[in-house]
């Protein structure tokens, strides 16, 4: 696989990476997009209705099971070639910044460290009430389970929509995105906000962006490099191109 020598320059020069992750690089892995997870008895729900603090004040328990079965499908993927040529990759720049829109911690579990996880991790429970992470609790056979602190239903620690992103993810992507070098945006829509914006901010900086996914998305045109294809295939050949 070929690619532009002003690119891998770029990179084998760059002091501060950034990384922006989402939904594609996970589908590579199994991982069903949000809508494709609809199948058998949840097929006739809208996840977009299901996803939200007033479904689960409305039927806690479905909503619950809902997310115990997405999490069961998360358990079920490994970790591809393109999140451990990321790992990989961190280990030879001076500094990288890992951002993901996922869920599923594949990133951890092939060897990134220091993740900022913009929509949660499904793997994880948090307060309803309180808003506090909740790592062991006590299984009375109640769905869901209860806060040991303060008796609330528990819930995924997982972003629903109309919240807003965990404050310190989002600055912390927001307030590094004038010092990085390059800035990757692999397997995103690039249409959700604010993720969808941290590309837009490096352009506006004239750093330079790559784009990683197999099709067009609104920020392809706009992209330094465009690299048509999956995240599993060109990152491993963009490393071994980078000791060239």
């Amino acid at each position: 696989m070929d690619f532009p020598q002003q690119l891998i320059e770029t990179i084998q020069t760059a002091q501060h990476i950034a990384i922006l992750t989402g939904a594609g690089i996970s589908a590579e892995s199994g991982v069903p997009t949000f809508r494709e997870a609809q199948t058998g008895l949840w097929a006739q729900y809208d996840p977009q209705e299901l996803a939200t603090r007033y479904a689960f004040q409305q039927n806690p328990r479905l909503v619950w099971e809902w997310y115990a079965w997405r999490r069961e499908l998360v358990s079920q993927a490994k970790p591809n070639p393109g999140h451990l040529a990321l790992a990989e990759l961190a280990r030879r720049v001076p500094r990288l910044t890992l951002i993901t829109q996922n869920v599923d911690g594949l990133h951890q579990q092939a060897g990134s460290r220091d993740v900022i996880e913009l929509h949660g991790n499904i793997a994880r429970s948090k307060c309803f009430d309180r808003d506090h992470s909740v790592v062991t609790w006590e299984e009375t056979g109640k769905v869901p389970p209860r806060c040991p602190e303060c008796g609330s239903y528990l819930r995924p620690d997982v972003v629903w929509f109309g919240e807003s992103l965990p404050a310190e993810a989002l600055h912390t992507a927001v307030t590094t995105a004038k010092s990085y070098d390059i800035f990757f945006t692999i397997g995103t829509s690039a249409v959700v906000e604010p993720a969808a914006s941290l590309p837009i901010t490096a352009l506006k900086n004239k750093i330079p962006v790559v784009e990683i996914n197999p099709q067009t998305t609104p920020l392809t045109s706009y992209c330094d490099y465009a690299l048509s294809g999956l995240a599993g295939e060109i990152l491993p050949a963009l490393l071994d191109a980078l000791e060239v």
